[in-house]
C-alpha cells in the first residue's frame, strides 16, 4: 500500500465519520512506550471498532490510545472508528486486522456482518479484548470467530492467570503465572476445543469464577481463512498502562497480522516431559550440558552432547516443544535413537530434526538432518526469526516422520532404512560452544 493511497483513504473516511487516534493520555503512551517493542516489523493496518449498542467501557479511550502508541512503535497505523459503515469489502480491505475493542450488543447489520465474514475469508484478521466477546449474540458465525461469548462476571479483583503458551508472542514475555487484576469473564462456552488456550484463570484465586476450574482467558485460532486473537483482559483503564498487558496485546496484534508465528491448532491430552522445574527423567550424554533457568528454560552450553529422556521409549507419539535460537545456532531434536551414553549413538540409529536455519538445504530447520529437506517455502513463511520462540510438533506414526513448524506442515518424511527405525528415545542436542538454543514445554501424546 502506497503512502499517497493510505492518505486518501483518511481523507476519505474523515467525512464519512472515522477518525484517525492521536490525543495520548499520558499513563497510556508511557505504558505502551515501556512495553517491550518489536522493531523492524513490516508495515501494516490496523482498524480499531469500539462501537457498543450495550455497555459502554469507559476505558475504550485508553486502549485506542494505547493501540494507537503500539503503531507508532512498532511499524503499523491505526485508525479508529464507530461508525460501522466501515464494514465494506473495499474498506475493510485496506486492513491487515481488525480489532474489537471492548464492542458490546448488535454493532452490525446484515450487509455489514456479510462483508466481515467476505473478509476474514479472504486472510483477513481479528483481534478481540474483553466485550468483544458480549457482542453478536445472534450471529453464530461471531461467535465462532471470538472463540466464546461472554456469561456473567464477578466484581474486579486480582487473579492469578495461568500461561499455558509461552512460544506465542502474546504470552512470550510472561513467566508460568501473570498477578493482574481485572474483570473476569465467565463464557458461555469452552474454546479449548476449537482454539489454542494461551492463558486461563486459576478459579481458586479469585471469587465468581463458574468454569469448573478450566478457564481461559486467552486464545488464538486459525477460523474460515483468517487469524483470530482473543483476550478477556482490558476492563479497566489502568490495564492499558500495564507494560505486561500492553505487551500481550501487541504480541495478539502482531501474530493477526502474520509479523509473528505461531502454532494455534487446538491442543489436548499431552503429557509434559520437561515443564521447566526440573530434569527427572533425563539423561546426558557426551560433554557439555543444559542449564535449567528460573524463567523454565533449558539452555546449551558446550557439546557435542544430547540430553535425552531415558525414562521411556516412544513408537506412535505427537511430540511437541518449544525452542528459540539466539542468532546463527545449531541443534536438533533427535528421535528413533536406543539408549546410550554416546551421543552419536543417535546420530548414527536415529533420526535428527535440524534447528539450525542456515545450513545446506537437507540439514536446515525443518529437515530431516542429512536425508529430506524441508519444503523450504512452507518453512520461511512459519518460522520466526532468533531471539522469538518457535514451536516443532514431531509426529511419528510408524515410519513416518511429519514436521511441523508453528503449525504449518513443513515435512513428510517415510523411513525406508531397515538398519534404522523411528521407535525409540528422544532427546535435545547441545551442539557446541558456539551455539545458545534455549528450548521449554515439551511435551507428549502417545497416539492410537
Amino acid at each position: 500500500m502506497t503512502v499517497s493511497s493510505r492518505t486518501g483513504r483518511l481523507a476519505r473516511w474523515a467525512a464519512g465519520g472515522l477518525l484517525v487516534a492521536a490525543a495520548l493520555p499520558a499513563a497510556s503512551a508511557a505504558s505502551a512506550a515501556d512495553a517491550v517493542a518489536a522493531p523492524d516489523d513490516p508495515a501494516y493496518d490496523v482498524l480499531v471498532f469500539s462501537k457498543t449498542a450495550g455497555f459502554r467501557h469507559d476505558s475504550i479511550d485508553e486502549g485506542i490510545a494505547a493501540i494507537t502508541q503500539l503503531g507508532t512503535e512498532n511499524n503499523f497505523t491505526v485508525t479508529a472508528t464507530e461508525d460501522a459503515a466501515a464494514f465494506t469489502d473495499p474498506s475493510l480491505a485496506d486492513y491487515e486486522v481488525v480489532v474489537f475493542l471492548s464492542t458490546t450488543g448488535d454493532v452490525l447489520d446484515p450487509a455489514q456482518q456479510t462483508a466481515f465474514e467476505e473478509y476474514i475469508g479472504g486472510g483477513g484478521n481479528y483481534v478481540g479484548v474483553h466485550a468483544a466477546a458480549d457482542t453478536e449474540y445472534d450471529w453464530p458465525w461471531y461467535s465462532g470467530l471470538a472463540g466464546a461469548l461472554f456469561q456473567s462476571h464477578p466484581h474486579i479483583q486480582p487473579a492469578t492467570v495461568n500461561v499455558e503458551d509461552h512460544a506465542h508472542d502474546a504470552t512470550a514475555h510472561l513467566g508460568e503465572t501473570w498477578e493482574r487484576t481485572d474483570e473476569w469473564y465467565n463464557y458461555r462456552t469452552n474454546p479449548r476445543e476449537s482454539a489454542r488456550v494461551l492463558a486461563s484463570l486459576d478459579e481458586s484465586s479469585y471469587e465468581g469464577g463458574s468454569m469448573a476450574g478450566d478457564h481461559p482467558i486467552a486464545w488464538c485460532k486459525e477460523y474460515e481463512g483468517g487469524r483470530a486473537f482473543y483476550t478477556g483482559g482490558g476492563h479497566t483503564a489502568e490495564s492499558y498502562s500495564e507494560p505486561d498487558f500492553v505487551r500481550h496485546l501487541l504480541g495478539g496484534i502482531r501474530w493477526a497480522a502474520g509479523v509473528t508465528q505461531a502454532d494455534c491448532r487446538p491442543e489436548t491430552g499431552y503429557t509434559s516431559l520437561f515443564d521447566g522445574t526440573g530434569t527427572d527423567g533425563w539423561t546426558q550424554a557426551g560433554p557439555g550440558q543444559f542449564t535449567l533457568a528460573d524463567d523454565g528454560t533449558l539452555t546449551t552450553e558446550g557439546g557435542m552432547g544430547l540430553l535425552w529422556y531415558d525414562t521411556a521409549e516412544f513408537t506412535d507419539y505427537s511430540l511437541k516443544l518449544d525452542w528459540r535460537l539466539d542468532g546463527d545456532d545449531n541443534s536438533g531434536v533427535f528421535v528413533g535413537f536406543p539408549p546410550s551414553d554416546d551421543p552419536f549413538s543417535a546420530v548414527n540409529n536415529g533420526y535428527e530434526i535440524q534447528i539450525d536455519a542456515t545450513d545446506a538445504d537437507d540439514r536446515t530447520t525443518g529437515s530431516v538432518y542429512g536425508f529430506q529437506s524441508a519444503d523450504l517455502a512452507a518453512r520461511d513463511a512459519a518460522l520466526n526469526p532468533p531471539g522469538e520462540w518457535n514451536t516443532y510438533e514431531i509426529r511419528v506414526e510408524g515410519e513416518r516422520l511429519q514436521i511441523f513448524l508453528n503449525g504449518t506442515l513443513v515435512n513428510d518424511f517415510t523411513n525406508t532404512d531397515p538398519a534404522r527405525s523411528l521407535a525409540g528415545h528422544i532427546g535435545l542436542q547441545n551442539h557446541g560452544d558456539g551455539d545458545t538454543v534455549a528450548f521449554r514445554n515439551v511435551r507428549i501424546q502417545q497416539l492410537d
